[in-house]
């Protein structure tokens, strides 16, 4: 898996809109924080767009996706929000786009669908806040972001948690929202389980939705062949007492016949504490009393 080169000063990052619609000063507020950080922020011509919830038409959405990736002078590329709308996208984006010209694109929850594509591509991205977080905080994430950019990789400790599962292992780091994830299960965007560090999270699903998808998961086998399994924010949701228990013991419960390191409540998600995880890098990840998660991009 290769990484795109990392950012110097001045360098171009493009904002683009590939899925929901956003309110156009969140791109504005963005771009002075981006400016403030030593680069060239532009925004796509479509970025702020309205076509019923998407931003813009698929055409005019593609449109500024083939810009970003085909023009040098772009050398990251922001999605400015998730929603929905990446997955009308996906299978009319050409893996000569994205080869020919490698750069960092960044973004989650919808824009998962694309951190798969870049994979399937050979390529790292950065699954990281978007544009409303970075206009509105200089706080931890937004300044791991801009280190990872920069070529600064983190190392993140992170709190013990009383389900998880000790140990250790070494793979490479793929997942994102769990919903968009299983919207490319039989899909050429699928990813092979073995050798993966698996990291998950969502917003808005009841209990047993969330049981039933990790449920596929188990029984196609993706479960079972995981290096390690990283449990992230999952938001917005009730506890279903029918279920009978929490929805964190639900998932402990589905993975327990497995011998693999298992984090729970990991701060990456729906959540301001969504810390920068570099898509496609190889990883080590330490559970015990002080877990730790590390990334290496060669040997």
């Amino acid at each position: 898996m290769q990484h795109p080169p990392f950012l110097q000063p001045d360098d171009q990052i493009r904002i683009v809109s590939p899925s929901g619609k956003i309110d156009p000063q969140w791109i504005d507020a963005a771009a002075d924080t981006l400016f403030g950080w030593g680069f060239m922020p532009v925004s796509g011509q479509n970025a702020k767009s309205v076509y019923g919830r998407y931003a813009g038409t698929v055409d005019e959405r593609l449109a500024d996706l083939y810009n970003a990736f085909i023009n040098l002078d772009v050398k990251a590329i922001l999605c400015s929000r998730g929603g929905y709308g990446v997955m009308q996208l996906l299978d009319k984006i050409s893996p000569e786009l994205i080869q020919s010209n490698p750069k960092w694109l960044i973004g989650y929850s919808d824009i998962t669908a694309l951190h798969a594509l870049m994979q399937k591509n050979g390529l790292m991205s950065i699954h990281a806040p978007m544009a409303r977080h970075i206009a509105e905080n200089d706080d931890y994430a937004a300044q791991t972001l801009l280190q990872i950019l920069s070529g600064n990789l983190p190392e993140y400790g992170f709190e013990p948690h009383p389900l998880n599962r000790d140990g250790k292992c070494v793979g490479i780091l793929r997942g994102g929202n769990l919903s968009v994830l299983m919207g490319l299960r039989g899909t050429p965007y699928d990813f092979d389980p073995n050798g993966t560090v698996l990291f998950l999270e969502d917003i808005g699903e009841r209990p047993y939705h969330v049981e039933r998808m990790l449920l596929n998961l188990k029984m196609g086998g993706v479960l079972k062949n995981l290096s390690g399994l990283i449990i992230g924010q999952f938001t917005d949701y009730n506890e279903d007492e029918l279920m009978m228990k929490p929805l964190q013991e639900m998932i402990y419960d589905l993975v327990a016949e497995y011998d693999y390191p298992v984090a729970f409540n990991f701060p990456v998600g729906h959540v301001s504490d969504n810390y920068p995880l570099i898509c496609g890098a190889k990883v080590s990840l330490k559970i015990d009393k002080k877990p730790l998660l590390s990334f290496r991009l060669s040997e």
